[in-house]
């Protein structure tokens, strides 16, 4: 039989553990878990199963990348300000939660450096936190329009909230828009073109997404992107939904899970031009969390409809992943 040297002109390399960056084709024996590997490009995106959080809740907001996500708020119920801390495999909730206790609320930026905006307590609020990594600080300034239901994204010096509902207990769309600098809200005068809210965000302040909700009469595929002045209309989802979680940039963006009615798994992939639906998530789930991009993205948390600890971790087709070989 020909040996793999043979083959590739080279042995294959004995590691302690996984390289960290590894290339597609590599091939490897991991000697802690006595396992051969390889990297190969994963043919179509899918949904694995992850660890569960520490506290099942949903409503609950997040920021930071799939190896390192920061999930916060949200209800158990009751409201909760509880702050947990993903690295990739598992949760580890941090001592100090959010100063004011909310859910419906909007978050962005890094697990090292995020904001959180929004949210109901309740009543409605416009209050603002900055995390730094370790604790939660407010800002005296909150929105300038006090909302739930928003959505929310870039970084924590450069944000982006918009849409919601302005009341905590009756349907009073907004699609008001605006821009934090690290310090203040500053107000669009030019909001959505949609009034909308449970509709979920992804994007930059000067690149932003906003995709489905609540609208009157209801549920709508409504898609706007945002340039950093106005919001204008485009091609809409595949599945009328709101409730629902995204992910990403305004051109590659992922959205998944949501209400219809009835609770969906339904995963769409947004190419700055046009969705195209793929694989859906393990279980059907609405009011959950969402981070990461549209190759590797994370959901957590959320209902079905009973508040849930669930995480799921999204792999798009094209990525590359390390793959066990067997042979049984």
């Amino acid at each position: 039989m020909a040996e793999y040297k043979g083959i590739k002109g080279f042995k294959v390399q004995y590691l302690s553990a996984d390289p960290s960056n590894p290339i597609t084709g590599q091939t490897w024996y991991n000697s802690t878990s006595k396992d051969l590997k390889y990297t190969s490009v994963n043919a179509v995106g899918a949904w694995a199963t992850g660890n569960n959080m520490n506290t099942a809740r949903q409503q609950l907001s997040g920021a930071g990348t799939q190896t390192a996500t920061l999930a916060f708020g949200g209800d158990i119920p009751p409201t909760t300000g509880a702050t947990e801390l993903y690295n990739g495999t598992s949760w580890t909730s941090n001592p100090t939660g959010l100063n004011t206790g909310r859910y419906t609320l909007a978050g962005c930026g890094t697990q090292t450096s995020a904001l959180a905006f929004g949210g109901n307590i309740p009543p409605t609020t416009g209050a603002t936190e900055e995390y730094n990594g370790s604790s939660w600080t407010s800002n005296p300034t909150g929105l300038n329009t006090a909302r739930r239901t928003l959505a929310g994204c870039g970084t924590q010096t450069a944000a982006l909230g918009f849409g919601g509902f302005t009341t905590p207990t009756s349907p009073s769309r907004t699609g008001a828009t605006e821009e934090y600098d690290g310090s203040s809200w500053t107000s669009n005068p030019t909001g959505l073109n949609t009034i909308r809210g449970f509709l979920a965000g992804a994007g930059t302040q000067t690149a932003g997404l906003a995709m489905g909700g609540y609208a009157a009469p209801g549920y709508v595929a409504s898609t706007e992107e945002y340039d950093g002045s106005t919001w204008t209309s485009v091609n809409s989802m595949n599945t009328v939904r709101a409730y629902q979680a995204g992910a990403g940039t305004q051109t590659a963006a992922l959205t998944f899970g949501g209400d219809l009615p009835g609770l969906t798994a339904a995963t769409e992939e947004y190419d700055g031009n046009s969705w195209t639906t793929v694989a859906s998530l393990g279980t059907a789930k609405y009011l959950l969390g969402g981070t990461g991009d549209s190759t590797f993205g994370l959901a957590f948390g959320g209902g079905t409809p009973a508040s849930i600890a669930a995480t799921e971790e999204w792999t798009g087709a094209g990525a590359a992943v390390t793959k066990t070989i067997t042979v049984s």
